[in-house]
């Protein structure tokens, strides 16, 4: 062989390889992403080094457009009890979206000056959860404006701290928590609150609650005032339909901050069925906050 042919042999060779590795790269960027289960399935997710686990509820069919919801159980919860007690897998199945619960380190959720060991360890609850949501967003193709989260109690406040320290869930809906983590000028975010009257635990009015954790956050009040800043609310218009006062703000981007307040209610998830709950105080049939947060999100 010439040295013309030696060369001539090498230019072909290097440009089937460039031809093959573009066809693979296109191969690589083309493939589906992979279908999960349907059911619920659960996990496990390293965070810094530490194994943390969640399950994620996927109906036997997605709607074109992908919505995941993230649910925070109350402390002394967990997430299996959070899935059997407050209907957010009916929720799922019909409205076809995918639910996670992730599951809190001791039964608590580290929102700050609350709750329990992972308070007083400086589990970084915050990372966790966010690795649970990127991780979903990649697979499902989620986009941050269908990225939601609600929470119980302590997992009401975990969900202020989202979003207090992240900008990743288009909207929340605490029910029966408060703020108890530095928040002074939180990310623009909807945001429904619903909370009993008569809640104990976490006091309306601020004042430190009943209870082993004796939670003393923020006025429910003043969390609301809070957002209305950051999301530069109009003027709220109240309605009053007893027990229930709604007091709603339309703000900028098509945001809304919304606080649904029950008279005579405790410390509860109203309309829940009864079964599997970490409540201490029987749930309002006023009116179904696990239907009521779904609207919300699905309206913002």
């Amino acid at each position: 062989m010439t040295v013309g042919h030696r060369v001539l042999g090498a230019v072909l060779t290097a440009s089937l390889l460039v031809v093959t590795t573009t066809l693979s790269g296109c191969a690589t960027r083309d493939e589906p992403r992979p279908v999960l289960p349907s059911g619920t399935e659960s996990r496990t997710i390293d965070v810094d080094g530490t194994s943390r686990e969640y399950l994620v509820h996927v109906p036997d069919r997605r709607a074109a457009e992908a919505t995941l919801v993230v649910f925070l159980h109350g402390g002394f919860g967990s997430a299996a009890q959070a899935e059997f007690a407050y209907d957010w897998d009916e929720i799922a199945d019909r409205e076809r979206i995918v639910v996670a619960y992730p599951q809190g380190d001791g039964a608590a959720w580290n929102a700050g000056d609350c709750c329990g060991t992972p308070a007083r360890r400086s589990v970084d609850d915050v990372a966790f959860i966010s690795a649970v949501v990127a991780e979903l967003q990649a697979e499902l193709g989620v986009a941050p404006s269908r990225t939601f989260a609600t929470g119980m109690s302590n997992g009401a406040m975990m969900t202020y701290r989202m979003a207090c320290d992240t900008d990743m869930f288009a909207a929340i809906a605490p029910v029966a928590g408060t703020v108890v983590t530095p928040c002074d000028s939180p990310p623009p975010a909807s945001v429904l609150h619903i909370h009993g009257l008569d809640d104990e635990r976490v006091r309306y009015d601020g004042e430190p609650g009943s209870g082993a954790t004796r939670v003393d956050g923020l006025p429910v009040d003043d969390v609301i005032a809070l957002w209305r800043a950051a999301d530069a609310c109009q003027d709220p218009v109240v309605t009053h339909l007893p027990p229930l006062t709604t007091t709603r703000s339309s703000c900028a981007d098509g945001r809304v901050v919304e606080l649904i307040t029950i008279s005579g209610a405790g410390h509860q998830w109203p309309g829940a069925a009864g079964r599997g709950l970490s409540d201490p105080d029987p749930a309002s049939s006023a009116i179904n906050a696990t239907e009521t947060i779904w609207d919300f999100f699905d309206d913002d």
